[in-house]
């Protein structure tokens, strides 16, 4: 039994010391390696790189040097340095004191492009110490606004104007207040009223009340006077045309709270005994457009006449008349036929410069005696039947268009 524990103590000591075996732990496998003697010891050279090593580079002088070694890193006496491990196209690893050429000269042209970009930005004024606000992108284009600026925001207007539009008064008086003194644009006092103003912008004050800056909307209203009523907005007026519109103020005020008050006035007058169509508004220049004699406008009236006509009267009343000094010839004339629930005479007279009391001048220069006169038409637009006397409606893109309103 001893013989066999000797030769199985040498078989073990014999096979140990050519083979290596594998220990397994939890987590960590670790390799024993036996030697045949254990009084031999490894020694390893190793260093350590400084800890925060600052080379700089030099260019490197002598007619040996390559274009690889041309800048070579001063790195001091005995200190290491990081080599750059390169594969060649060989599938060769070397290793390099430098980096590729490739990788600096991307790194030269990165470099360069950021340089340009940051021109351009400070050129188109952006401020070095905030960078985001350089390169954030705007709210809107620049287009956007050029199209809303052209479209939409309306261009400075005369003083007068704008005081007119916010209901501080009629033109003409508006243009008393400025030459009294008693409007402030911007903390300076202004006696001109062909100043050019922006409510948006400039601060008006009138008789120490600010103005609004925003001017209440545009309205356009068709209404069927009545007979006895006066086209004036004076407020000695008892029985004026606009105070048939006192319900539609209260109600416009309670939608559109925080605007300024409306100031509506009518487009041209009509007689104190003529009815029919008349259109009140806020707009000056609109108004201005469709009263002017330059515009063209037909105006469309029925005369009921005392008496009969004949084709005398027809003739003398195509020949015009002088009115205001202006010898005024009507578009067309026509006698309407005969209704059974119309007794009198009607005639259908078409005017296109409107001149003050034109068609009753007409109707008179021939002999002839009106006991009502009716405006049924202004340019395209025709009163509605179904519009009652004394009422109003609010007319909309295409009755404008038809009074020569584009936009």
């Amino acid at each position: 039994m001893a013989a066999i524990a000797a030769v199985a103590n040498a078989f073990t000591t014999l096979h140990l010391s050519r083979t290596s075996f594998i220990i397994p732990t939890r987590r960590i496998r670790t390799v024993i390696t036996s030697s045949r003697s254990s009084s031999t010891t490894t020694k390893f050279n190793i260093k350590f790189a400084p800890p925060k090593p600052k080379p700089q580079l030099q260019k490197s002088s002598g007619p040996d040097s390559n274009s690889s070694d041309s800048l070579v890193p001063d790195l001091g006496h005995n200190k290491l340095f990081n080599p750059w491990i390169v594969r060649d196209d060989n599938g060769n690893v070397t290793f390099q004191k430098l980096p590729p050429e490739d990788l600096l000269k991307a790194m030269a042209f990165q470099n360069t492009q950021k340089k340009k970009k940051k021109e351009k930005d400070d050129r188109r004024g952006g401020s070095k110490s905030n960078p985001e606000a350089s390169t954030a992108e705007p709210k809107y284009s620049k287009a956007a606004r050029r199209f809303y600026n052209e479209r939409f925001r309306e261009p400075p207007q005369r003083l007068a104007k704008v005081l007119a539009a916010a209901g501080v008064a009629s033109r003409r008086s508006s243009e008393e207040l400025i030459f009294q003194g008693k409007v402030t644009v911007n903390g300076s006092v202004c006696n001109t009223p062909q100043t050019k103003v922006d409510p948006g912008k400039d601060i008006i004050y009138v008789n120490g009340n600010r103005l609004a800056k925003k001017l209440p909307p545009k309205v356009y209203l068709a209404l069927n006077k009545p007979k006895g009523y006066i086209c004036s907005s004076g407020e000695k007026e008892t029985k004026s045309v606009i105070s048939l519109f006192d319900d539609f103020m209260k109600s416009w005020t309670k939608r559109n709270p925080g605007v300024p008050n409306l100031r509506i006035f009518t487009v041209g007058r009509l007689d104190v005994g003529t009815t029919g169509l008349i259109i009140v508004t806020n707009d000056g220049e609109f108004a201005n457009k469709i009263s002017h004699p330059s515009s063209n406008l037909t105006k469309e009236y029925i005369a009921t006449i005392n008496g009969a006509v004949s084709k005398q009267h027809l003739f003398a009343i195509s020949e015009g008349t002088i009115v205001e000094g202006v010898h005024c010839t009507p578009d067309s004339v026509e006698l309407l036929p005969n209704q059974p629930d119309i007794s009198r005479p009607r005639l259908r007279i078409v005017v296109h410069e409107g001149r003050n009391h034109e068609v009753r001048e007409l109707v008179k220069k021939a002999g002839l005696q009106i006991h009502a006169l009716k405006r049924v038409r202004i340019g395209g637009f025709r009163l509605p039947s179904d519009l009652g006397i004394g009422k109003h409606v609010e007319l909309n893109s295409a009755n404008l268009r038809t009074l020569g309103l584009k936009s």
